[in-house]
């Protein structure tokens, strides 16, 4: 077993990766504030530019109020086709030069370098990585080496733009030490007003409340985070594999043709593979909805989309697919549904055109069903 003075993690960040993509498409954004997101006034802002930013913008605040904040700011509607692209770049980019890595969303990445400071020098070889990545794709990295994956992202946010640090085996609480505890991973507006309200500002006083304390606070979640504070993590890269598709299907015991009963499971379906997805963090764009027929033929049909995984835009588009599909009127035995070209992202940054009451739905959506089974919580006409 590895010591965690042995391991040596490297977490790399391309500085605000929408942003970016958009800049090398039109020189004509760098050094403005750009906001990437839908134009309404109901729209939510999905990332922004650091000039931007200078007028107190963030990612998910209200269009509205981004437009009132910064009236010449230069919205951009997003074109997640193009950062599928870069994103597929990079990770190309890494997965040839490194011999270990994690891909943690459509703009992150852990790579496991533990072994390589004896032969080459971990601190060079992240160095040489982030200019390569600068020299073929055109896109701006940060980046932190450390002991493990928690104070790697931590130190790797701290140095944005495009930035490097190295936080030496043994000055992990040292570094915590002075950060907000807002800074840590994990730790949402609840928790951390909780702490605020105990007097608990920085991750050094956190450190210091016994783990007995936390626990009786936060339960099970206490104990993460006094760990957290104290700099442990022993959490390993995963190695990562391109997943192809995520999908299900229903065998019925009984061939059938009502309509309706078709299509409610058309909609569990979708459903239950669309909070499949958001619960692994990808989008999906394409889909492909699957029938067989009594006679055993089995017929599909496909299309593409722009990336999502919002169930309104998928359940849309299984029904029309569906719709398109069943033609000949005769008994279904089967019907499946199954999402490809996944790319990993989160439902925030797809946001280009729904509404701030949409985000806070599916948000609710999701808290509930991941606390009390997905079967908790559908549409009725699922049930």
């Amino acid at each position: 077993m590895l010591l965690a003075a042995d391991r040596h993690i490297t977490h790399i960040d391309l500085d605000t990766f929408f942003v970016s993509v958009e800049c090398l498409r039109n020189p004509k954004l760098i050094g403005k504030p750009v906001l990437i997101g839908g134009s309404g006034d109901r729209g939510v802002v999905a990332s922004c530019s650091y000039e931007a930013r200078k007028f107190g913008i963030h990612s998910a605040m209200p269009m509205k109020i981004a437009r009132r904040l910064c009236p010449h700011a230069i919205i951009v509607r997003g074109d997640m086709e193009s950062y599928s692209k870069y994103s597929h770049l990079v990770t190309d980019i890494v997965s040839d030069t490194v011999p270990l890595f994690e891909k943690s969303s459509i703009d992150e990445f852990y790579i496991d370098l533990t072994g390589m400071d004896k032969f080459f020098g971990c601190k060079i070889f992240s160095d040489d990585l982030k200019k390569k990545i600068k020299k073929e794709s055109g896109l701006p990295t940060s980046y932190a080496l450390a002991s493990n994956k928690l104070i790697s992202k931590v130190a790797t946010n701290e140095v944005k733009p495009n930035g490097q640090i190295e936080i030496p085996y043994g000055n992990e609480k040292s570094f915590l030490a002075p950060l907000s505890v807002a800074k840590i991973p994990g730790v949402g507006k609840q928790t951390a007003f909780l702490l605020l309200k105990m007097g608990v500002e920085t991750v050094k006083i956190l450190s210091e409340i016994p783990i007995e304390m936390m626990q009786n606070l936060l339960g099970k979640n206490g104990t993460d985070l006094w760990r957290k504070a104290n700099g442990i993590d022993e959490t390993p890269v995963i190695p990562y594999h391109e997943q192809k598709s995520i999908s299900t299907e229903n065998t019925f015991q009984q061939d059938t043709i009502d309509i309706n009963f078709l299509n409610s499971e058309l909609v569990r379906m979708t459903e239950k593979v669309g909070f499949e997805l958001r619960s692994q963090n990808r989008l999906t764009g394409c889909i492909t909805v699957k029938l067989r027929y009594s006679n055993f033929e089995t017929f599909t049909k496909q299309l593409t989309i722009p990336y999502t995984n919002s169930d309104h835009v998928l359940l849309k588009t299984a029904k029309e697919l569906f719709a398109k599909l069943y033609e000949r009127r005769m008994l279904i035995r089967l019907i499946g549904i199954r999402f490809t070209n996944l790319i990993p992202g989160n439902y925030q940054i797809n946001l280009f055109d729904d509404t701030q009451e949409a985000v806070k739905l599916y948000q609710a959506i999701d808290s509930i069903k991941k606390q009390y089974g997905e079967k908790f919580l559908m549409r009725a006409v699922g049930i």
